[in-house]
């Protein structure tokens, strides 16, 4: 088992999701959960920050969605990609698209039925 985990490791990349969780917050966390799916069954590990953040900050409170935004960052610039879904780009959204862009990232957008498109 250790042995096929290293091989996985060595080819699979991390993709960081990026899609949004304010509005309708259970709807979006539900959307976030599929579309990590999604990406998990095309072979690579899911990033997706707002799935579990939100357990433990409170997004309503600025301290503590800025300290979730640090966050972000860091993993985000660990990822190979950045896969943008839906048809809306919130404030957060379009500050995760920047900071993909800054580092030279690689941004793939989908429509909130998973079909790639050219952007939004």
């Amino acid at each position: 088992l250790h042995q096929e985990i290293n091989e996985r490791k060595k080819v699979m990349d991390k993709v960081y999701i990026n899609s949004p969780y304010r509005g309708n917050e259970a709807v979006n966390l539900e959307k976030a959960r599929w579309y990590s799916r999604f990406a998990a069954e095309q072979g690579v590990i899911p990033v997706t920050p707002h799935i579990y953040f939100t357990q433990f900050l409170r997004d309503h409170i600025p301290e503590e969605r800025e300290l979730a935004m640090v966050m972000n960052k860091v993993l985000l610039l660990e990822c190979s990609e950045v896969w943008v879904f839906g048809n809306v780009i919130s404030e957060g959204m379009e500050q995760e698209i920047r900071w993909a862009e800054n580092a030279g990232i690689a941004i793939r957008y989908f429509d909130e039925r998973m079909v790639e498109s050219c952007g939004i």
